[in-house]
């Protein structure tokens, strides 16, 4: 069974020897590993070649206009070859047995169409679980319940089919170079469930350029994508507090859009929170111009 390890990047020729040196030592063997540069102006595309040309794993490169991750990651999911694929950012690395160990739960859902496919945890550097962990070794449910039913919270490790994820490409937006990746993972959800294991098979290190560190910004420059996930939440079976938040969040970002007519509605019912996003989004106004 082949793996498809992808990795979107952007300017980060600096940390991608890193990840190269966590893959090469897996002791699972059987995958590709593509890697879909985003529009690097930095020596990205060489440092890539020297990996491509020690010949130890197979590599492919693939170079694109600066369209953001989630226009990567369409552009990977196209490129794959794999049964699975597994999202792995240049910033970070794999636990030892990572691959061997998602394909050792992966065998036990395999023939369930049900499943969409496994997902383990994340960890620090320095062992520390990202997060809750979960509550059990193992939980099988969908990327929602996994939040809302058995609390867990921080980032997971998701290794979808690459059939779903074909299922379900990100919109690509003109002129928005950002699209919450929870947008995708909760429409999967609605369909699939995950075989969730509780053990690290992602080591996170969240750099203060990165997506993480800037959200809030990102999302103002991308309010479409932003409040289409917002909307989808507000109308998702998850706690009536969590609707709450995420209609708050809608008007939070929806006052960033220029054209209102591109933007997702919903119900009428829900701008009873439309005050609160306003005070959000007149905060992070502030905070975005220091």
């Amino acid at each position: 069974m082949l793996i498809t390890l992808f990795t979107p990047t952007y300017n980060r020729a600096h940390l991608l020897g890193r990840l190269y040196l966590s893959i090469k030592q897996q002791r699972f063997n059987d995958f590709e590993w593509i890697i879909v540069d985003d529009g690097s102006t930095d020596n990205t595309h060489d440092v890539v070649m020297e990996f491509i040309e020690e010949g130890v794993i197979p590599i492919k490169y693939v170079f694109k206009r600066n369209g953001g991750k989630h226009r990567a990651i369409n552009e990977g999911v196209r490129q794959a070859s794999g049964d699975l694929f597994f999202i792995v950012d240049s910033d970070d690395v794999l636990a030892d047995n990572a691959l061997k160990r998602i394909v050792d739960v992966y065998e036990q859902i395999k023939a369930d169409a049900q499943f969409g496919g496994v997902a383990g945890i994340d960890a620090y550097p320095d062992g520390r679980v990202v997060g809750s962990g979960l509550p059990a070794p193992m939980i099988d449910c969908n990327s929602l319940e996994i939040r809302s039913k058995h609390h867990v919270v921080g980032d997971l490790s998701e290794v979808f089919r690459t059939q779903v994820m074909r299922e379900f490409p990100f919109p690509e937006i003109d002129g928005e170079k950002f699209c919450p990746e929870a947008l995708i993972w909760n429409r999967i959800a609605r369909k699939y469930k995950l075989r969730y294991f509780n053990e690290p098979i992602y080591i996170a290190e969240y750099q203060p350029e990165g997506l993480t560190a800037r959200i809030v910004e990102i999302r103002m420059k991308s309010p479409i994508a932003t409040t289409m996930c917002y909307a989808e939440m507000v109308m998702s079976s998850i706690p009536l507090k969590e609707r709450f938040k995420a209609a708050a969040n809608y008007w939070r970002f929806r006052c960033c859009s220029k054209d209102k007519n591109k933007i997702k509605h919903i119900n009428v019912f829900w701008r009873c929170m439309f005050l609160l996003g306003w005070i959000m989004h007149l905060r992070d106004l502030r905070v975005t111009k220091k």
